[in-house]
């Protein structure tokens, strides 16, 4: 299976010291993914913000409710301005991604930026077309629901 790209943009109408702040602690995935993943984060992250190197040990079960470790690592970071995570261990060949943060006038433009690659050659591929592609979309609209849900209301509150 070849690696695939996909994108995705949501505009946060906060500015981009309290997006950042949010995105740069890796205990808030918590929030931001679907209850049917199972995301358990087993690091010690609490109160930790990313830096280059900080590798995150998580106890997913996306599929059949089957445990699956995923180790990533932080790969970069420029505050303000981008992360990449890196799977170093899990259910991916490949999997990079990047997110990026640009503040614009009313807010923040985050962008997503995703590689990513099935192993298990045509089973991989079949697994992909038939769940996996799916998957990744719904766990993307989900948080994208939930972002809008709690930086609306963060904005309503400020």
């Amino acid at each position: 299976m070849k690696v695939k790209e996909k994108r995705w943009e949501q505009f946060i109408p906060q500015d981009l010291e309290q997006v950042w702040h949010f995105f740069s602690r890796p205990e808030n995935l918590n929030d931001i993914t679907p209850e049917d993943m199972s995301f358990e984060i087993l690091s010690d992250v609490a109160d930790t913000p990313m830096y280059e190197g900080m590798v995150i040990r998580y106890n997913i079960r996306p599929i059949l409710n089957i445990p699956m470790n995923w180790v990533t690592e932080i790969t970069h970071v420029r505050a303000h301005v981008y992360f990449i995570d890196e799977q170093r261990f899990g259910p991916y060949a490949l999997w990079h991604h990047q997110h990026h943060f640009e503040a614009v006038r009313g807010g923040t433009l985050m962008k997503d930026i995703l590689h990513y690659k099935v192993p298990y050659g045509i089973i991989g591929n079949i697994a992909d077309a038939v769940f996996v592609d799916k998957k990744i979309e719904s766990i993307f609209r989900y948080r994208f629901q939930v972002i809008e849900e709690q930086f609306k209301s963060e904005s309503v509150a400020s």
